[in-house]
């Protein structure tokens, strides 16, 4: 340690700086990442950061580089212990298989709303689309 800077910190960051970390972004995404800066507005840099998702019980990881996230879709932030991450019970698959089985939930989650508001329908009730809810 030099000058109260450990030499893995960098001048002028705090140690959560250069730790990784697990972003939820409010469209549902999942970041994980080398945190590099954060701001009073939490807008983040992430490094080296992958994309991860998970269907089911399998995830896949997207890398995606530098990350540049606005604050206002930062919905969660957290450290991830590097000694518990491996512990993990999920299977990792390749980008391809993974983006396959998220195709297919989807369709299947599209089906399922699909028949739901046509049961709504027949009995007199209607739900808002989701698009039109952010005008109010």
């Amino acid at each position: 340690m030099q000058g109260g800077v450990s030499s893995t910190q960098q001048p002028g960051t705090s140690p959560a700086v250069t730790k990784k970390h697990l972003v939820l972004l409010r469209d549902g995404r999942t970041l994980i990442g080398y945190l590099r800066s954060i701001d009073q507005f939490a807008n983040l840099v992430l490094h080296q950061t992958v994309e991860r998702i998970h269907v089911g019980k399998k995830y896949g990881d997207i890398p995606r580089g530098i990350f540049v996230v606005r604050g206002e879709n930062v919905v969660l932030l957290g450290e991830i212990d590097l000694e518990k991450e491996s512990d993990t019970p999920l299977i990792q698959v390749s980008i391809e298989e993974i983006l396959e089985e998220q195709r297919v939930e989807q369709q299947n989650k599209q089906e399922a709303d699909k028949i739901k508001v046509q049961a709504l329908k027949e009995r007199g009730l209607s739900i808002p689309r989701a698009d039109t809810l952010d005008e109010y």
